[in-house]
């Protein structure tokens, strides 16, 4: 399994596609990483934050549910929702087929980064090759 090394996680599972240091003050993509969409299976709906809404880094912003649970995302930022992808919206595939690129789940015009890891810790805390 490959992670991009330019990417952040956190461990609650999701992403972001900078560095901390480079985020604070930036807009970032959000998704879940691709360890939490082999755990959860096909995802067959996904309820996310409004353009708009504020997220806070640690707290819940929105749920994905899979053929076999429900889970909630855990925003690793806190912002300003800037946009929502709409493709992921009609189609929940992506998440699973691409969720570092075109299953991105919203953008946040970051005010303050939460504790994140790089993909080797991370790959390292999830036992990831």
């Amino acid at each position: 399994m490959s992670l991009p090394n330019d990417f952040s996680y956190s461990e609650d599972h999701e992403w972001i596609n900078s560095t901390p240091e480079a985020a604070a003050g930036t807009t970032v993509r959000v998704g879940i990483t691709s360890v939490a969409t082999e755990r959860l299976g096909e995802v067959v709906f996904a309820e996310l934050p409004e353009v708009g809404d504020t997220v806070t880094h640690g707290e819940t912003c929105g749920e994905v549910e899979s053929t076999k649970s429900v889970s909630d995302l855990y925003a690793p930022v806190t912002g300003t929702v800037t946009a929502v992808n709409e493709a992921v919206d009609a189609d929940y595939s992506l998440i699973n087929s691409d969720p570092f690129g075109a299953g991105w789940l919203f953008e946040v015009e970051v005010e303050e980064v939460g504790p994140l890891m790089n993909a080797e810790e991370y790959a390292k805390a999830n036992g990831v090759d």
